[in-house]
């Protein structure tokens, strides 16, 4: 029982994240046309399709989606069940709130590739089958910079640039998990090391009584 709520939060980003990609979808038009400014210029609704992986990579072969689907299944697979050893070991509660929120992600991202193409009908139309090739629904736009790059900087120095990510509920789950372990990762990682510590001296202590 003491591991379920991790899951309870993991269900709860799931649902956020395909209730506002159905949003989107039944009532924004795809592309700019359909762009909402939220806050200024800077900060935008946008519907918009990620065929591939993170920031538009893609693999390059008729059968990449499939190979991606497939991977990122068995990748919330895995998750899943790491999460469940993490909570057996009792580690830093923060670390397992923060597995359960890139396991959310993770799920709600592998929803859209297993189903969309199927229900969605959003496939890309060489794909050799609609299921697991559907293309995920990215809607938070942050128009963070474009123009030309200074000719000053080396290999890019004059070429057009655009820095704005795309991202959904699902990106920013993940996001904010794997950054929140990074920052806090002597915080999650000490008490285990402590207790590895104390093992060791408690045998310590015994061989020496012995």
């Amino acid at each position: 029982m003491r591991y379920y709520k991790y899951y309870l939060l993991s269900l709860a980003v799931i649902i956020l994240d395909q209730t506002v990609k159905m949003l989107v979808h039944f009532n924004m038009e795809l592309g700019t046309a359909g762009q909402i400014p939220v806050f200024g210029d800077w900060f935008k609704l946008h519907y918009t399709l990620n065929p591939g992986m993170a920031f538009g990579l893609q693999l390059g072969s008729e059968y990449g989606k499939l190979i991606l689907s497939i991977f990122r299944l068995a990748a919330m697979i895995g998750i899943a069940m790491y999460l469940r050893v993490l909570a057996k070991r009792g580690v830093h509660p923060g670390l397992l709130w923060c597995t359960a929120l890139i396991l959310g992600g993770a799920i709600g991202n592998v929803i859209d590739s297993t189903f969309y193409g199927v229900y969605l009908n959003n496939a890309p139309y060489d794909s050799p089958t609609p299921w697991f090739h559907g293309q995920v629904i990215d809607m938070f736009y942050l128009d963070i910079w474009e123009g030309i790059v200074p000719k000053w900087i080396p290999l890019i120095g004059g070429e057009f640039y655009s820095l704005w990510p795309i991202f959904n509920i699902a990106d920013a789950s993940i996001f904010v998990g794997v950054a929140i372990i990074l920052i806090m990762q002597k915080k999650f990682f000490a008490e285990k090391e402590v207790n590895h510590q104390e093992t060791l001296n408690e045998n310590t202590i015994a061989d020496l009584n012995n």
